[in-house]
C-alpha cells in the first residue's frame, strides 16, 4: 500500500531537533557540526558576480587591443612606478578584499577549512595576474607589479576576515540562524537581495525603477538593423512613449520597494523574522538610493530624490509590507511575481527624459567610468532575474524524503 503524502511544511520555523521529513536538496552537516560539502551557500554566486565586476573594471574599455611588442609578464620585473596616488592604492586593496572574503567564505561554508582559504587567496592572486597580463595588450591601461601586490594583499585581508569569523564561530552561528529562519533553497533569493542595493547605485529615472529597458532595446535593435531589409519588420508604436504622471510614478516607487521585501518574505520563516528582514531590505534600498544621489549630484543633494510622490510611495510600500507578513511564502512569491510584472509594464511605458540623460555624465565621465557600465547592466537585468526566480519558486513542487 502506498504511504500517505506527508503534510506540507509549516510556514514558521521548524523546532530544533524535530524529526520527520525534510525538503529534498537540504544540505547535511559535516563532522562536528561543520557544514557539509553539499551545503547551498550564496557566497559562491556572490563571489562569481564580484569577479565579473573585477574583470570589467580591469579591462575597461575593452577596445584598442593590439600586440605592443612586450611580453605580457614583463611588468613583473619592471621598476617600481615613481608616481602613485592614495586613490590607486586604496582602490586596488579594497577592490580585491571583498573577492577574497567571499571566496574564502564560500570555501569555509562548504567545509574546506584552511586549505580552502589558501586556495581562495591563490585564485584571487592568479586572477589579478591574468588581468594585469591582459592589460599589456591595451594601450590605455598600464600593468603594474605594485597593483598585483596590492590586489593580492587585499584578497589576503578579505580572506583573513572570513577566517576570523570562522575562528570566532560566527559562520557556525549563521548556519544555525539560516537553518532556523530561512528555507533551505534560499540561495537565489539571498543573492538577488544582496545585489539589489548595488543595482540601485546607478541613477534611475524613477527611484527604485529598475528594469527600464524597452526604449533602449528598441533603439539598439533599430541601430543594429539599419540599412537592412529587416528594419521594416520591427513593430512600430502608434503613439510615442509618454512621461509618467505623478500617480504612475507613485505606483512604480511603491512596487519597486515592495517587491524586494516580498522576495525576502518568500524565504524567511516566522512573521517576526519577516518584519526584520523587510525593514532591513527597505533600509538598504533607501541608503543605496541616497548614496547614488550623493555620488551623482554631490553630498549636499543626498535627499533630492525624496519628492512627495516618492515619500507617499515608500509609506505605501511599508504599509503593504506589514500586511504581507501574514501571507504564506508561496503566496508572497505569487504576489511579488504579479506586482513585478505590473511594475515593469508601467515603467517601460515611459521614456527616459533628456534631463535625466545629462545627469549620467557624472558617472560616465568621472572616476566611476570603470564601474558604471556593469552597475547599469545590473540595474537593467535585476528585475528580470528576480522574475525568473519567482517563476521557478511559484511553479516548483516541494518534494519530500525521509530525513537522514
Amino acid at each position: 500500500m502506498p504511504s500517505p503524502t506527508p503534510p506540507a511544511a509549516p510556514d514558521g520555523p521548524a523546532p530544533a531537533g524535530a524529526a520527520g521529513h525534510t525538503i529534498e536538496g537540504t544540505a547535511r552537516s559535516g563532522p562536528a557540526g561543520r557544514p557539509g560539502r553539499g551545503l547551498q551557500t550564496s557566497a559562491w554566486p556572490l563571489a562569481l558576480a564580484y569577479a565579473v565586476l573585477v574583470v570589467y573594471a580591469s579591462l575597461y574599455p575593452f577596445d584598442g587591443w593590439r600586440d605592443q611588442g612586450i611580453a605580457p609578464w614583463a611588468f613583473l620585473t619592471a621598476p617600481l612606478p615613481r608616481w602613485w596616488t592614495g586613490f590607486d592604492v586604496t582602490s586596488n586593496v579594497l577592490g580585491y578584499a571583498p573577492l577574497g572574503f567571499l571566496a574564502a567564505l564560500a570555501a569555509l561554508r562548504t567545509g574546506r577549512g584552511p586549505r580552502g582559504v589558501l586556495t581562495a587567496v591563490a585564485a584571487c592572486a592568479l586572477l589579478s595576474l591574468l588581468l594585469e597580463s591582459l592589460q599589456s595588450y591595451m594601450p590605455v591601461r598600464v600593468p603594474s607589479n605594485v597593483d598585483l601586490a596590492l590586489n593580492a594583499a587585499g584578497a589576503t585581508a578579505g580572506a583573513a576576515v572570513a577566517w576570523g569569523l570562522e575562528w570566532l564561530g560566527a559562520i557556525a552561528r549563521w548556519d544555525r540562524v539560516r537553518a532556523r529562519w530561512l528555507e533551505p533553497e534560499s540561495r537565489g533569493a539571498l543573492v538577488l537581495l544582496a545585489l539589489w542595493p548595488v543595482a540601485l547605485l546607478f541613477p534611475v529615472a524613477v527611484p527604485f525603477g529598475l528594469g527600464q529597458v524597452l526604449e533602449r532595446l528598441e533603439e539598439a535593435l533599430a541601430l543594429l538593423l539599419e540599412d537592412t531589409p529587416f528594419l521594416e519588420w520591427m513593430p512600430m508604436r502608434e503613439v510615442e512613449l509618454q512621461p509618467l504622471i505623478p500617480g504612475a510614478e507613485l505606483l512604480c516607487v511603491t512596487l519597486g520597494a515592495l517587491v524586494p521585501a516580498l522576495l525576502a518574505n518568500c524565504i524567511v520563516q516566522g512573521w517576526r523574522a519577516r518584519a526584520v528582514a523587510s525593514a532591513l531590505v527597505l533600509a538598504a534600498g533607501v541608503a543605496a538610493t541616497a548614496l547614488s544621489s550623493a555620488l551623482t549630484y554631490g553630498p549636499s543633494h543626498v535627499g533630492v530624490w525624496l519628492s512627495f510622490p516618492v515619500q507617499v510611495g515608500l509609506a505605501t510600500a511599508v504599509v503593504l509590507g506589514i500586511g504581507a507578513l501574514a501571507v504564506p511564502r508561496r503566496g508572497c512569491a505569487a504576489v511579488a511575481l504579479l506586482l513585478l510584472v505590473v511594475h515593469l509594464n508601467v515603467l517601460n511605458d515611459a521614456p527616459t527624459s533628456a534631463y535625466f540623460a545629462q545627469t549620467l555624465q557624472t558617472w560616465e565621465q568621472g572616476r566611476f567610468i570603470r564601474f558604471h557600465g556593469v552597475v547599469q547592466w545590473l540595474g537593467w537585468v535585476w528585475p528580470y532575474a528576480a522574475l525568473g526566480w519567482l517563476l521557478l519558486r511559484v511553479s516548483r513542487r516541494q518534494r519530500w524524503r525521509p530525513a537522514a
